[in-house]
């Protein structure tokens, strides 16, 4: 089946766009999150292409007066991967690797948004995830983040906010390839194996530089996939760290930080260390990730919206759906030495299951 995107030259492969390879977990996915500097206000957005399961869904939350409020569509792509609208929600591409605008208009949820992602950094490109339970491929994707600002406005329940580049920060992603979506495999691998997973990603803005530091660790605390960038605003080149690590302070009966340290190796030996402290929670279930009702390749028919909400510091559970957070943080960064540099960003965790520097030994165990 031909469709626009063979339009245009940006074939992999013999076949026409609109498959994508052989493996029905392939997916192409845009993510962005936007703040304040001081963490008053917080939005974030994913839209997801599945082109073997012909689904596309997307989402779209803010945090208004400690209320998270999502709204949520799902719709058949019919096999057309550039139509990139899902109900009210739709993004366009103003400039690659420059600038980006979501839109959100539903009259039904008095819920309307029209937001544009500027760069404030060079757009990255993270390495490659490849992780494999025994001989089956259980993730194989390509990851590009970039720290940006934002314009715009946002419109819920009668409540306004005027978003402008001087005050609204934030980070945005593409990442496509192989990771399981839409329905559970009926016969998953055996010998049968619990769950294991620990993920760390936290994309900070500093008033003239960004970083972006993660780590996938198995359950001995080994990382299969961890990396660490110092990139100046503007069209600066990045620095890729020699190494990096993290220290994570947990609270007590969680899963979830109270405080972090990231200390990172320059090429020249050059210490670099942030100080993370965590000051409130964006639940990804408000965005689809995890989610029972709206997980991300999920079929709900031609076309379904829909809308929910809930108070941040009313939720108290460290389970799924509530695991996968977005903390918002005030950090503090000293470059080999020098001056205090303050900024703000995320800290996202999702940990499952054992991982033996951080004291976890089973499924789901809370820090003592």
């Amino acid at each position: 089946m031909l469709t626009k995107g063979d339009e245009y030259p940006i074939h992999q492969t013999a076949e026409p766009i609109a498959y994508a390879g052989t493996d029905r977990n392939f997916y192409d996915r845009y993510f962005f999150n936007g703040y304040t500097w001081d963490g008053s206000s917080f939005f974030g957005a994913a839209f997801g292409v599945y082109p073997h399961l012909n689904i596309m869904d997307a989402s779209f939350s803010v945090v208004i007066d400690g209320v998270q409020h999502n709204i949520h569509a799902s719709r058949v792509l019919h096999m057309e991967r550039l139509d990139l609208q899902v109900g009210p929600i739709s993004i366009e591409i103003i400039e690659p690797l420059t600038s980006l605008r979501i839109r959100v208009d539903s009259p039904e949820h008095d819920f309307k948004a029209d937001v544009t992602f500027h760069k404030r950094a060079k757009a990255l490109e993270e390495p490659r995830f490849t992780y494999r339970q025994g001989p089956r491929s259980f993730m194989d994707y390509t990851r590009m983040t970039q720290n940006g600002t934002y314009e715009g406005w946002i419109e819920v329940k009668g409540k306004r906010i005027e978003i402008t580049r001087d005050k609204f920060v934030g980070t945005r992603d593409r990442s496509w390839g192989v990771r399981p979506v839409g329905m559970a495999d009926p016969q998953p691998l055996a010998p049968a194996r619990d769950p294991q997973f620990y993920w760390i990603w936290s994309p900070l803005n500093f008033e003239n530089a960004i970083t972006l530091y993660h780590n996938n660790a198995d359950a001995d605390g080994k990382s299969w996939n961890t990396a660490a960038v110092l990139c100046p605003t503007g069209d600066g080149e990045p620095t890729k760290m020699k190494s990096c690590r993290s220290e994570i302070d947990f609270m007590s009966g969680s899963r979830h930080a109270k405080g972090a340290k990231l200390f990172f190796e320059k090429p020249n030996g050059g210490q670099i260390e942030i100080k993370v402290t965590p000051k409130w929670h964006f639940y990804m279930v408000g965005l689809g990730y995890g989610s029972p009702d709206w997980n991300h390749g999920g079929y709900k028919g031609e076309l379904e919206v829909g809308y929910d909400c809930f108070r941040t510091d009313e939720i108290t559970s460290c389970a799924p759906p509530h695991l996968h957070i977005q903390a918002f943080s005030e950090v503090e960064m000293v470059d080999e030495g020098g001056p205090v540099q303050k900024g703000a960003g995320v800290l996202e965790q999702m940990i499952i299951g054992p991982h033996a520097p951080s004291g976890f030994k089973d499924l789901l165990d809370m820090a003592p």
